[in-house]
């Protein structure tokens, strides 16, 4: 049942929380001597929250009640924990809209893996929630990198695309590419606005790299499912490929991203090799690697 809202109180639980942090540890540049507040500035929460500073100042004031998608933003901005999390939901009169804390695990369709064991020649990806890596082929791990040496909890597109050097460096066009990516994961967010990895994923990303914080602030959206990679591979050289996303119509929001290249093309050979070196590796032998979150 939804309570009753104590704008005032929600404020001063505002100021309380972000005079304890420390902008080091929230990813935030170091402090300086001529700092005059503990903890965070109001901008570094706003900046945090993707929120206006306008904004956040009224909610300090009690001037303006807040959103249930604010809240979820202010709940990672402010790295609350479970207990301060029910506590601002009841300032703010909307434990209703409370963001439920456990996600069901998302499973490889059977189907879905079928198919990509099948494409052995051809890099291939499930993708799943918020863009996590479900399930690869031995040409996808040729192409990027050894999925099966992240951890569960780090194997998402969008976190490697900003965060795995390797990755990174490969993408001709990397800005280009991470910026749709960025565009994609708030389609992500639009469907699915209170999940909490998803909202961790953000905070973590918004802290560790500028330009995801700045164009995930500008709420672009993209739902494409075709488009063209440009790639420098460290092994095969340049690489052109089509990129083509096929989702499932289960409604588990798991889909099939399968790259290739045009035949006779110069980057269809660099890619056959690939894939020979890597059917010829024992160790990279066997149908697709996949896990479950």
């Amino acid at each position: 049942m939804t309570s009753r809202s104590d704008p005032r109180a929600l404020g001063e639980f505002l100021k309380a929380r972000r005079a304890q942090l420390d902008p080091g540890e929230c990813g935030l540049p170091g402090t300086d001597s001529a700092r005059r507040v503990t903890g965070l500035r109001r901008e570094e929460v706003a900046l945090l929250a993707s929120i206006s500073v306008d904004y956040y100042t009224r909610l300090e004031q009690g001037r303006v009640r807040a959103s249930a998608p604010v809240l979820v933003t202010l709940v990672r901005a402010l790295r609350l924990d479970d207990d301060q999390q029910s506590y601002l939901y009841e300032l703010a009169g909307r434990t209703d809209d409370r963001p439920r804390r456990r996600t069901a695990a998302q499973r490889v369709r059977p189907a879905m893996r079928r198919l990509l064991d099948e494409l052995t020649a051809t890099p291939a990806l499930v993708l799943g929630r918020r863009l996590d890596v479900l399930a690869w082929n031995p040409a996808a791990t040729a192409l990027y990198t050894d999925f099966a040496a992240v951890p569960d909890d780090r194997r998402n597109y969008v976190r490697l695309l900003f965060t795995d050097p390797v990755i990174r460096g490969m993408h001709k066009d990397w800005e280009h590419d991470a910026r749709d990516a960025v565009a994609a994961l708030r389609m992500e967010a639009a469907a699915d606005p209170d999940d909490p990895e998803l909202a961790r994923l953000i905070t973590e990303l918004c802290a560790r790299d500028a330009d995801f914080r700045n164009w995930w602030a500008e709420h672009r959206v993209n739902s494409a499912t075709y488009g063209t990679k440009h790639y420098r591979h460290p092994l095969v050289g340049d690489l052109t490929l089509d990129c083509d996303t096929w989702a499932g119509s289960d409604g588990s929001g798991q889909r099939l991203m399968v790259l290739t290249a045009e035949t006779g093309t110069p980057s269809h050979d660099a890619l056959r090799i690939l894939t020979t070196w890597t059917a010829t590796d024992p160790a990279d032998a066997g149908p697709a690697r996949n896990r479950a979150r």
